[in-house]
Formats: C-alpha cells, structure tokens, sequence
C-alpha cells in the first residue's frame, strides 16, 4: 500500500504534451488548459517543472 508521501503523478508524456500545450500552441484557451491541467496534477508550475527535470535525470 502507498504512503501518503508517495505522490502519483500523470504519465510522463501526458505531462510533455501540457508543458507543450502551455509554450507551443497558438491558442490561448490550449495554452491556459494546459497550464490549469499542470497546476491541477501538481500544485504549482514548480513542481511540474521539478518532476519533468527528475524524469529526464532518469
């Protein structure tokens, strides 16, 4: 069984494509999704980007 400590975070491609939804796409509403979807799964834009860095340590 999982503690409480030991957080489960979308797929990482899923992840890639909101990071890419939010800086890439030329739509503000895809952008503005993207960021909420981020937001929603991790808290912050900080932590996103910290996950995203610890997978790519990986």
């Amino acid at each position: 069984m999982p503690q409480s400590s030991d957080v489960q975070y979308p797929p990482l491609p899923l992840v890639q494509t909101w990071v890419w939804m939010m800086t890439e796409s030329n739509s503000p509403e895809i952008q503005q999704k993207g960021q909420n979807n981020l937001i929603s799964s991790f808290g912050s834009l900080a932590k996103a980007n910290e996950y995203l860095v610890k997978q790519q340590a990986k």
